[in-house]
């Protein structure tokens, strides 16, 4: 077996480093540094665009997208998606199609149930889901259209049973792509503006004259968006501040060095700042893979974004056992997590931080992307160690259930009570105990 080389870029770790904790805890943080300081920025356009409403929002469509929006202008007309939808090529439409109902099913099947109950002391108990009434979906519109975000997006929305779905979308010299407002006619998207940034994501947090204020806002963006959104959090909700694409692979020597490298890429071409993980038992496999990389990216299409990723970002790390490789799985919480190995099946109760679990050496994370039924809308940044990726769940809301008998009223009063008198809340108690059996 040839020696394990660490060559420059990308960086190379193994677990028999004298050093792995401190080169792994850089590793870790090499993306912190690389963050937009933007917030100031954002903050001025939000209050821009609260105060002001359409004239901020035309300004600013006026000076980021070269787009001299108008009241009439501003909302997609019926017309225009019409002759959008005949742009489209039929199989990209008949594939939008099957997309659409395979997240459909999937977002179906995750409705969870209501919950009524009488407990033993005869308090009924439980809670009922109700959906989310108006839901803003923000499109990236700039250097990519990406129409399978608009499904992922907003087809868990229509089965959660949101009852407005605002699409908005940067149309920059006032163009959209024809693609994304296919993909809006396949979700069943009716209300369309041509407005991005953080612009687009004020006017949905506040209302202005021509658009009116939704309850909550999810979708990607630029750094501009994602910053926008965490400060109108609290006045509207969101689903998450979302990163840069990253893709963590388990692989053994037993897969193919070309099939591993084109995964690694499959996420590096999305951005400079994407990162893209190999975690592998085997230095000579590893060294394939990386030989394999150099070589596809020398015709990827995408290699001005994919090479700076992978050189700037990506990693390769090789482990002693695959119990190592679990352990540094769960601390890197990757928002792609491919297990590309002989029993996939057994590593999933050892993988808990993910954004989603890819099993097999024949499951690529792009079918997940595509296809496969959930979202791809995922947590990055380490942010799976605490959160989830967009479902029906970010689109309902749990509304709790109680209902005291006069017999379980008085059974429970003296406790709540006591807790009451405890807390210095004396109304508290006399509410309970004001309603005892004299």
């Amino acid at each position: 077996m040839p020696p394990f080389m660490p060559p420059i870029m990308p960086v190379k770790l193994s677990t028999q480093q004298a050093d792995f904790p401190v080169a792994f805890k850089r590793f870790l943080s090499m993306r912190d540094s690389h963050a937009v300081e933007v917030s100031d920025t954002v903050r001025t356009i939000i209050e821009q665009v609260r105060v002001r409403g359409d004239n901020a929002l035309y300004e600013y469509t006026a000076k980021f997208d070269r787009f001299e929006a108008t009241h009439d202008s501003i909302r997609v007309t019926l017309e225009e998606m019409a002759n959008a939808i005949s742009l489209c090529q039929p199989e990209l439409i008949t594939s939008l199609k099957v997309a659409a109902k395979r997240i459909r099913e999937y977002s179906e099947r995750q409705m969870p149930p209501d919950l009524d109950y009488t407990d033993e002391l005869g308090v009924r108990l439980g809670h009922r889901w109700s959906p989310i009434d108006s839901v803003g979906l923000y499109v990236p519109g700039g250097l990519a259209a990406y129409p399978s975000s608009v499904l992922m997006n907003a087809i868990p929305a229509k089965v959660a049973g949101a009852q407005r779905l605002v699409m908005v979308v940067p149309a920059p010299d006032g163009h959209l792509n024809p693609a994304l407002l296919g993909a809006a006619h396949v979700a069943g998207i009716e209300e369309i503006y041509k407005i991005g940034g953080a612009q687009a994501v004020a006017a949905l947090a506040y209302g202005t004259q021509s658009i009116a204020a939704v309850d909550k806002i999810v979708g990607p963006g630029n750094a501009y968006v994602a910053e926008a959104k965490r400060q109108v959090f609290g006045k509207v909700g969101i689903d998450m501040i979302a990163g840069p694409s990253e893709i963590l692979v388990l692989a053994d020597n037993q897969n193919n060095p070309a099939w591993i490298a084109a995964d690694l890429l499959s996420q590096a071409e999305h951005d400079k700042e994407a990162q893209s993980v190999l975690i592998t038992d085997d230095a000579e496999f590893a060294n394939s893979v990386e030989a394999e990389v150099a070589k596809q990216l020398e015709t990827l299409p995408r290699r001005d974004i994919a090479e700076p990723s992978w050189k700037n970002f990506g990693a390769i790390i090789l482990v002693q056992s695959w119990d190592e490789a679990c352990e540094i799985a769960n601390v890197i919480a990757a928002e792609h997590v491919e297990l590309a190995v002989e029993n996939p099946e057994a590593f999933i109760p050892h993988i808990v931080h993910a954004g989603a679990l890819f099993l097999g050496r024949h499951t690529p994370e792009a079918i997940g992307d595509y296809i496969a039924g959930p979202s791809h809308v995922l947590p990055t940044s380490r942010t799976a160690r605490f959160s989830s990726g967009l479902s029906v769940f970010d689109f309902i809301k749990r509304t709790s259930i109680i209902g005291c008998s006069p017999e379980a009223l008085s059974k429970l009063s003296g406790y709540a009570d006591v807790l009451a008198t405890t807390e210095g809340l004396d109304a508290h108690g006399r509410s309970v105990t004001i309603r005892r059996p004299i």
